[in-house]
């Protein structure tokens, strides 16, 4: 059973009277009347409101396949139309259209969206979850973009798990296969190195887009202005910056937030949390990272997403750092939060850049689950995050291959380790390392070797995929000859910094940097402890010690 039938009553809630009054003074506008058939939002515009229906009806649409479209659901008196977009202002996903007696509606832009929410606490959590649900509601039923390709190639992936990990619904259409796909490559001619095609809600084509050109055409990313000055720019979306965003912009400063893949980090792709705080039967990074991301939102966070910082510019002496991006465009602020978390490392395997995007992937989603489903797979990594991933993959493969430097209980939760000793498919290779992969030559993989760390042996493996989970470097070389670093480039804070690396005067605080204002959180932090809910705690804890940073400013 689809969100939409199981939780209807969730996703389009009638508003009481009562309600209707108390939503009425957070409105944008007054209310306005709308003929039989006048659209009141079209999809691809961007910036319009959610709109509470007073009388008559608005029907709300979206696109079937590339030509058609489906109704999504008819507003009446009493509900309010929109979804997750309408809090940040992007565009549409769906259009409106008021219904065979025209309407009567109250406009609620993206500022007034989120008053209610915040102003009416009660109606604003009713408001919220509806809007999630009709977000998964279109994710369920592929409304949004069109993606057209050869299911499982590099490029096809790649935007599919950009898409997914954005929280964007998306369809996927086989450009091989007889149909509407199909179709339109013949009509335009377009050649397999084209591929794939994105159909942007707009109806604008793309060929074979890089995730900056999908998320322009989505409007993923709002313009940042360089007259902007910010109370406190956030480098990196994963849990400590998201955690940090949600507190600093609750508290009511002004919140930027920048990262140059999507949000979540590492933890987003991780498809099974068991052991973070208050939810017993786990919950997926990417569950978790919405969530964190909605309220984010909510509280009126401006999220810039991708955009990639090019490096922090430490040559101000006026209390303001400069951001520069790609472009050379700029972000200014007040202070500067590193949560830009670190990444896996690539194995030292001679060639290995041959098979990235086709035959090795850094994460384990339903996507990679689907490619590989059947097959013999190899996974190197001894983390919780490489035991996650091996117990969510056992259920689709043949065989997983386990490859570890040291015996799991030395980097492994325990009831991680237990459930990987219940799978009977994954074998584990302990003491060992990949030396060598061979393919092909299209990028795929057909076998690896495995060798001993100890006596040298050899041994040759069939697979035909490989998972990379290992060890973590920085995500930090934006801010080299900045701030103070430890040999592996973890970034150091307040008694951590080095006496020659402090600035005269300047006692930094627990989670500040040898730079005043520009602090670090998270996975880049040296000594800090790599886990959700400590990077959490650190995105909570660091917005006391913004509030004082700006007292002291002043």
């Amino acid at each position: 059973m689809s969100v939409v039938e199981e939780r209807a009553a969730q996703l389009f809630p009638v508003l009481d009277k009562t309600q209707i009054e108390i939503a009425s003074r957070f409105a944008s506008g007054p209310a306005r009347r709308f003929g039989p058939g006048e659209a009141l939002y079209t999809i691809g515009d961007t910036g319009d409101p959610a709109w509470l229906v007073l009388e008559g009806c608005i029907e709300a649409i979206r696109r079937d396949g590339i030509a058609g479209e489906a109704l999504i659901h008819r507003h009446g008196p009493g509900e309010l139309s929109g979804e997750v977009n309408q809090l940040a202002g992007r565009p549409s996903l769906a259009s409106g259209r008021a219904g065979e007696e025209g309407c009567l509606a109250l406009p609620f832009d993206a500022p007034h969206l989120r008053a209610l929410m915040v102003g009416a606490a009660e109606l604003g959590e009713t408001i919220m979850r509806a809007l999630i649900l009709r977000r998964v509601g279109l994710i369920e039923e592929g409304a949004g973009s069109i993606l057209i390709g050869r299911p499982g190639s590099a490029d096809l992936v790649r935007i599919q798990n950009f898409l997914t990990r954005s929280g964007y619904p998306h369809l996927v259409l086989d450009a091989d296969a007889e149909g509407e796909g199909h179709d339109l490559v013949a009509q335009l001619g377009v050649g397999p190195a084209d591929l794939p095609i994105m159909v942007c809600p707009n109806g604008s084509f793309l060929k074979r887009p890089q995730d900056v050109e999908v998320a322009a055409c989505l409007g993923m990313a709002p313009e940042i202005s360089p007259d902007t000055l910010y109370d406190v720019a956030i480098v990196g979306a994963g849990p400590a910056g998201l955690a940090a965003a949600v507190y600093a912009a609750s508290e009511g400063l002004s919140v930027l937030v920048l990262d140059e893949r999507s949000f979540g980090g590492q933890a987003g792709a991780s498809m099974r949390i068991e052991n973070y705080l208050g939810f017993p039967t786990g919950i997926t990074g990417q569950a978790l990272a919405g969530r964190a991301f909605n309220q984010a939102l909510k509280f009126g966070a401006e999220i810039a997403i991708p955009n990639c910082v090019s490096h922090l510019d430490c040559g101000g002496d006026d209390g303001v750092h400069q951001l520069v991006l790609a472009g050379d465009e700029r972000a200014r602020a007040r202070t500067v939060i590193i949560a830009s978390g670190a990444r896996y490392r690539r194995p030292d395997i001679p060639g290995i850049e041959a098979f990235d995007n086709v035959g090795i992937s850094y994460w384990a989603s339903p996507i990679e689950a689907k490619l590989v489903q059947g097959q013999v797979v190899g996974l190197v990594g001894g983390g919780n995050s490489a035991g996650q991933a091996a117990v969510y993959l056992a259920p689709f493969v043949e065989r997983l291959h386990l490859v570890v430097r040291r015996p799991l209980e030395a980097t492994m939760s325990q009831y991680l380790i237990e459930r990987i000793a219940s799978q009977p498919n994954i074998e584990v290779h302990v003491g060992k390392e990949i030396s060598s992969l061979e393919g092909p030559g299209d990028g795929s993989i057909s076998a690896a070797s495995f060798r001993c760390r100890t006596h040298g042996e050899i041994v040759s493996q069939a697979m035909q995929h490989l998972f990379l989970f290992i060890g973590a470097e920085p995500n930090a070389d934006w801010t080299r000859g900045c701030v103070a670093t430890d040999p592996g480039g973890f970034i150091l804070t307040g008694r951590d910094i080095p006496g020659d690396a402090r600035t005269p005067g300047n006692d930094a605080q627990s989670l500040e940097t040898s730079m005043p204002g520009v602090f670090a959180i998270g996975d880049v932090r040296a000594g800090s402890t790599k886990r959700v809910a400590a990077a959490v705690g650190e995105g909570a804890a660091v917005v006391a010690q913004i509030h004082q940073a700006l007292q002291a400013a002043r």
